[in-house]
């Protein structure tokens, strides 16, 4: 019997801008369209980057407080993720400070643990209640250590923590080759940083993606393994067969195509 996916995040915009194409959603009104439109494709999460209106990213609660809340606003009833990364602010101990300064918060945040300051930042988000993304990437000039990282990061917070984190595996290159454990298990790489040990995944679950040209083989490797997957002109701005996508929808709409489903 062949089993459903993982939930399937849309990444709205990432660190895309208006030069990428008509695809990029770009006001919170924009967004918040593009959103409705990519959850009535499939789409179980939104990840947006919030942005000042001159297009800088930002974790300023005046600029996340308001985009969360247009998109809840316009109906988006699924769990709504910000990125919590260098990109918006280069100063670790700042990153927290924004955080811990949110008045509106998003069901998750996401931290890049090849990062400075990305345990400290994680622990953050945590205590308030906003469950993590643990980017890690699985090849790639960081190396093992993110991942090691992450896990050394694990095994010093209360279980009851842990169960907040998922592993966001990056896939850096467009690799078909990447084993996993078995259907329904990640890759074993992931699968070496879960708690407790011997555990098949992570508490929270993992979730494989890819940018650009390997967007679509983590896609493909997500399905095989049952991870949770993510997609969206964030991460990719072409459809599977190289056309170029019109929409978040439209790439939401093609990666479900792609997924097992139930039988």
């Amino acid at each position: 019997m062949r089993t459903a996916a993982r939930p399937a995040v849309v990444s709205l915009n990432g660190s895309r801008g208006a030069a990428d194409g008509p695809a990029v959603p770009m006001s919170p009104q924009d967004l918040a369209e593009s959103a409705v439109r990519a959850v009535a494709a499939g789409a179980a999460e939104v990840l947006v980057h919030p942005r000042t209106p001159c297009g800088r990213e930002s974790l300023s609660p005046r600029v996340v407080g308001p985009l969360l809340q247009a998109l809840r606003g316009a109906g988006v009833g699924v769990p709504l993720t910000v990125p919590a990364s260098i990109g918006a602010e280069p100063d670790p101990d700042e990153r927290r400070a924004r955080v811990r300064a949110w008045t509106v918060l998003p069901d998750r945040s996401v931290v890049h643990f090849a990062e400075p300051g990305a345990a400290a930042l994680a622990l953050a988000l945590l205590e308030r209640g906003v469950a993590v993304d643990a980017v890690v990437p699985l090849a790639g000039p960081a190396g093992p250590e993110p991942l090691e990282r992450l896990r050394s990061w694990l095994t010093r917070i209360p279980s009851a923590g842990a169960d907040g984190v998922r592993v966001a595996a990056e896939i850096t290159e467009p690799r078909t080759d990447i084993p996993c454990t078995g259907p329904g298990r990640p890759t074993e790489a992931v699968a070496r940083a879960g708690l407790p040990v011997g555990s098949c995944e992570p508490p929270g679950g993992v979730l494989l993606f890819g940018r650009d040209g390997a967007s679509w083989p983590a896609l493909r490797l997500a399905a095989r393994c049952g991870t949770a997957v993510r997609t969206g002109v964030g991460d990719v701005l072409h459809l599977p067969d190289g056309r170029p996508a019109r929409s978040n929808a439209e790439l939401v709409a093609a990666a479900r195509e792609l997924l097992p489903r139930e039988a």
